[in-house]
């Protein structure tokens, strides 16, 4: 199972191959070393492809910030998860991947597993926890403008990104497919690779199935990473339990350009009303001043436990981030930043569990403070959230798709 990207993007399939794992498969991640102890702390076969998750994110953040302008996002995310090109080929290139019986991969793998599992002659399936297959109801959702002119474009933005995130992987695709014994791939993508089973990593109640993607695409709901073990500290428990549900503030695997203005802007939206606050600190490195005792500063809790007791919801709109905001019940509202994110946000708001999204570079405290006490006072936004949480809570989104790739490798091996 091959994973690159932010903590969003591996937790997921670290779950779907502990469900595999349980099913009595031998699962190995490959992925990037900072997720490493994530890998074999949930009794899973790690391989390493050289590379930080926060330095190639903050690196991204950092040339082109949170941005909802393509042709920016697009620089920023193939300079800095092209730029370990060499890291991924040297990694999939090692002997020891080489008794693989079956090739599960999510992009930027995709373009790697695909050519491993052709080579090695074995099944492959795609995995996306982002809607990435073709379809006229809207635009791709990597694309972070939402502007759509017409169905026309909306199928037609699939090819233009398809082709855009193949260009700096052309060559060394290449490279990598001479390696082991393959012929050149044709320089549009896609022409070889349309007929690959996809499993799409989120619900059905939140993303519709579309006809138009037939039986190679299924939509098993989210891959969830329980953690059991997990406990809160002390103080977590006290300050949740000394008043009323609080709200949750924070931005995941985002870096901010200035820690401490965020967190003041942050501040001030909180000051009128003394809104009693879980801010998580995450990679944007939130809260490290002195804060009122209303305020508490969290290091980490998993979201499936922590959001339910929340009064509302303010994230990044992570796939992962939301997919835990929706199942909660709670209501909640995306800071989009980049990438998908403003995709999800727009999910949120049709599906009527949270007010309209603040894109980050438009963030003030004003904006902040009036959506907050719009979060807690909606009860129509209130009244939507649980039915959707009741809705997706028969969902089993790991056993449902376990069962899919059952299937297929038993149909593969027959």
């Amino acid at each position: 199972m091959i994973t690159i990207g932010s903590r969003g993007d591996v937790q997921p399939i670290v779950a779907l191959g502990m469900g595999l794992r349980d099913a009595g498969y031998s699962v190995r991640i490959v992925t990037l070393d900072s997720f490493k102890d994530m890998v074999l702390d949930n009794g899973l076969d790690f391989w390493p492809v050289r590379g930080d998750a926060q330095q190639i994110v903050q690196e991204m953040m950092v040339r082109h910030g949170a941005n909802t302008n393509f042709l920016q996002m697009y620089k920023g995310v193939m300079r800095s998860f092209g730029g370990i090109v060499d890291d991924y080929i040297e990694a999939f290139s090692n002997e020891a991947l080489q008794d693989s019986d079956a090739i599960l991969s999510q992009l930027p793998g995709n373009f790697f597993g695909y050519d491993m599992a052709e080579a090695l002659g074995v099944p492959y399936i795609a995995l996306s926890v982002i809607p990435q297959e073709r379809t006229a109801a809207y635009p791709i959702a990597l694309l972070p403008n939402r502007f759509s002119p017409g169905r026309w474009w909306n199928r037609l933005s699939y090819g233009i990104a398809t082709q855009l995130a193949w260009r700096p992987f052309y060559g060394p695709i290449n490279r990598f497919r001479g390696q082991l014994g393959l012929m050149k791939t044709p320089f549009l993508w896609g022409n070889t690779r349309k007929d690959v089973p996809v499993l799409q990593g989120f619900s059905e109640h939140v993303v519709p199935t579309e006809a138009e993607w037939g039986e190679r695409v299924r939509t098993t709901g989210y891959w969830v990473l329980d953690e059991p073990e997990w406990e809160p500290s002390p103080e977590l428990t006290q300050f949740l339990e000394a008043g009323s549900p609080p709200i949750y503030i924070g931005f995941g695997s985002m870096p901010v350009p200035d820690p401490r203005q965020t967190t003041q802007l942050i501040l001030k939206a909180l000051a009128e009303s003394k809104q009693r606050t879980v801010l998580s600190a995450g990679w944007a490195r939130l809260g490290r001043e002195e804060l009122p005792e209303h305020i508490f500063l969290l290091d980490y809790a998993p979201h499936s436990w922590l959001f339910p007791k929340m009064g509302g919801i303010v994230h990044h709109g992570g796939t992962g981030t939301t997919g835990a905001a929706l199942r909660s019940g709670v209501p909640s509202v995306v800071i989009p930043f980049t990438v998908d994110q403003p995709f999800w946000s727009e999910r949120s708001r049709a599906l009527g569990v949270g007010p309209a999204p603040i894109p980050f570079q438009k963030l003030t405290a004003t904006k902040l403070a009036k959506t907050i006490r719009q979060l807690l006072k909606d009860e129509s936004m209130r009244k939507n959230a649980v039915q959707l949480c009741d809705r997706m809570a028969a969902e089993d989104g790991v056993g449902k798709a376990v069962g899919i790739i059952q299937d297929m490798l038993n149909k593969a091996n027959k």
